[in-house]
């Protein structure tokens, strides 16, 4: 069997210097950024990303379809939830 490869933070601020120039600083503060971003609990996402959409006039039918599909491509895929499902997580 070949051994799994781990890749640390620490691999990856270097890799983001190396590629991007950017200052030691800045690469750890994006890669905090974005572990924060892909971290985020579900029921978190689901909220912010109503009001964010609620925010641009969306519709709850439209949110909670383009919410749906966003779950689904998240990179840690949440569970497939139904819009009622949303709407409990949103308005309690």
């Amino acid at each position: 069997m070949v051994g799994r490869v781990t890749h640390t933070a620490a691999d990856l601020v270097e890799q983001i210097i190396r590629t991007t120039g950017l200052p030691a600083g800045e690469a750890r503060r994006v890669v905090a950024d974005v572990a924060a971003y892909f971290s985020e609990p579900v029921d978190d996402y689901v909220r912010r990303r109503h009001q964010e959409l609620q925010l641009r006039g969306g519709k709850n039918d439209e949110i909670f379809d383009r919410i749906r599909a966003e779950l689904a491509h998240r990179p840690v895929r949440a569970p497939d939830l139904s819009a009622r499902q949303l709407r409990r997580i949103v308005y309690g």
